[in-house]
């Protein structure tokens, strides 16, 4: 074992195989420790790698781990600069990024080569990863102790709030053309109403004026701020992206700012750190000298967790299907760690599905029936969709415990007519407040909504903005809260006069530890 560094460390005084490869310049390893120890008291066992090898000889090293025992993440510290080549003290503290050749965005005018951690982890040489991989770019031990101590609060203290049942969207407007755009707006209201489980909470900002999810165009970037800082579990970016900024909202009277590296020290959470996903171009450019969108936001004391994006030019239809399955990792397969979720999307994406796993998967042959469609390169959606499980990667640590709510079952009468009392009883795995709510169905609105057609200048309209925006957003019809025990409860909830149609109850119940969420559809009838 000529290269892997003998320091293992040593759990009841017996030295074991390690389980996690950790490559780390020397400078930054004492401000690694209490992550660490933080893993170490999980039951990991960590090895460190020397940083300063050559990528062949750190992939061999994390090679020649994974015969050894279960590998279960293999976690780089440390940026990339290509400076490092002919700077001897930089390359020092630098964890080498590989590039690989680029095939189909390279149609698009991106790079001839793709920045990727996905190589290190790619052990039988298919293209996909084998084991879960994350970069905890940083470029000084404090930005790696700022970076450990928000991942030690996310998994310590797991901070109250309806941030846990929380994910906000912002999108920009996708710019590939009018039928292409309104098909992948329809894609995506059909991916937030049916992929998502309705006892979660979702917002929307959107950078078109048009539309009723967009607020004043002018404090666009407020929204996006208020959004980033009322904390979530999710906080997600689909839409153009650059190195350091997000797209322009564009309004016949000009543009507006959405986001870059000089709001990220506007960021004060009120509630939890989320973890961002860009589902966009160059935000995870962790290779050049300047640091991307995604370094700057982890490394803020009051950033993201962490943040998965793409370092190159991104593709709509891949990035549609990798959210797809990443969302089915979180809610569905509910991995336990934010690496094993990534890996598993990637895996999954990269997959042609077969018939019955198409008719399984609905969400997912829609984006392939309309990609089919819509494709400047219907012929490579398979070699699209594996580019880019070189093009994204995680800013982040895949060791990070995910938040997962437990069930609670809510059971109720499948209508009520507005006006009345609906009883409703469930089942609660714990004690704490329970949040009791009616809202309506997530492709729908509590006020009647309609595309703008006019674009009015004045400020009084604009301004008007925020009013729509906010009530596109408030689905809630009515709420209350009262405090249960484990086991089952019940309760009712008195329909407003003018509740109407498709609707759930959504149920949430939390503990200072804890938090269970459960839902179940009810239709609101117009009273006789």
């Amino acid at each position: 074992m000529p290269t892997l560094l003998l320091t293992t460390l040593l759990l009841l005084g017996i030295e074991q195989h390690p389980d996690v490869l950790v490559v780390c310049p020397q400078e930054f390893r004492a401000a690694l420790q209490p992550w660490v120890a933080h893993r170490v008291e999980q039951g990991y066992r960590v090895a460190f790698v020397s940083s300063e090898q050559s990528a062949d000889e750190i992939r061999d090293d994390a090679r020649r781990a994974a015969t050894m025992a279960e590998l279960k993440s293999v976690v780089l510290v440390g940026d990339w600069d290509p400076r490092a080549f002919a700077d001897e003290r930089l390359r020092a503290r630098c964890t080498p990024a590989v590039a690989v050749k680029a095939k189909v965005n390279v149609l698009w005018g991106s790079e001839p080569e793709i920045a990727t951690d996905n190589w290190y982890v790619d052990l039988d040489d298919d293209q996909l990863p084998d084991v879960p991989i994350g970069r905890l770019s940083v470029d000084t031990p404090q930005q790696l102790v700022t970076i450990v101590d928000k991942i030690l609060r996310y998994e310590r203290e797991r901070k109250p709030g309806t941030w846990r049942r929380r994910l906000n969207f912002v999108a920009g407007v996708g710019g590939f053309g009018a039928l292409a755009d309104s098909v992948l707006e329809t894609a995506t209201k059909k991916f937030l109403t049916e992929l998502i489980p309705p006892a979660y909470e979702i917002s929307m900002t959107y950078g078109s004026w048009r539309s009723p999810y967009c607020p004043d165009p002018r404090q666009f970037h407020t929204a996006t701020l208020d959004r980033l800082n009322e904390g979530s579990l999710f906080w997600v970016y689909i839409g153009h992206g650059q190195r350091r900024f997000l797209d322009r909202v564009r309004t016949p009277s000009g543009f507006h700012h959405i986001f870059d590296t000089d709001d990220v020290r506007k960021l004060h959470l009120a509630g939890g750190a989320p973890i961002a996903v860009f589902l966009a171009c160059y935000t995870g450019s962790f290779d050049e000298v300047r640091d991307c969108l995604g370094e700057e936001l982890v490394r803020s004391e009051q950033g993201p967790v962490a943040a998965f994006c793409g370092s190159r030019i991104t593709m709509p239809y891949a990035m549609a299907v990798m959210g797809n399955e990443l969302m089915d990792q979180y809610f569905v397969q509910k991995r336990a760690t934010l690496g094993e979720a990534v890996l598993h999307a990637k895996r999954q994406m990269a997959r042609t599905l077969t018939t019955e796993e198409q008719a399984a998967n609905p969400n997912r042959h829609l984006l392939d029936a309309l990609a089919a469609a819509i494709s400047p390169a219907k012929d490579m959606l398979d070699e699209e969709r594996l580019e880019h499980v070189q093009l994204f990667n995680l800013l982040g640590d895949p060791l990070l415990r995910l938040n997962h709510a437990q069930d609670l079952e809510v059971v109720l009468a499948k209508d009520i007519e507005a006006g009345q009392e609906l009883r409703i009883g469930g089942t609660s795995p714990i004690d704490g407040n329970c949040t009791v709510e009616l809202v309506c169905r997530r492709d729908r609105t509590k006020r009647r909504t309609i595309q703008r057609q006019r674009y009015d200048p004045r400020d009084d309209a604009l301004a008007a903005y925020d009013d729509t925006y906010a009530n596109a957003n408030d689905r809630v019809w009515t709420t209350q809260t009262i405090a249960i025990t484990s086991g089952e409860f019940e309760t009712t909830l008195p329909v407003p006069a003018e509740a109407r149609g498709a609707s759930y109850v959504r149920v949430f119940v939390e503990s200072p530890t804890e938090h269970a969420l459960g839902a179940a559809k009810v239709f609101v009838r117009q009273p006789k």
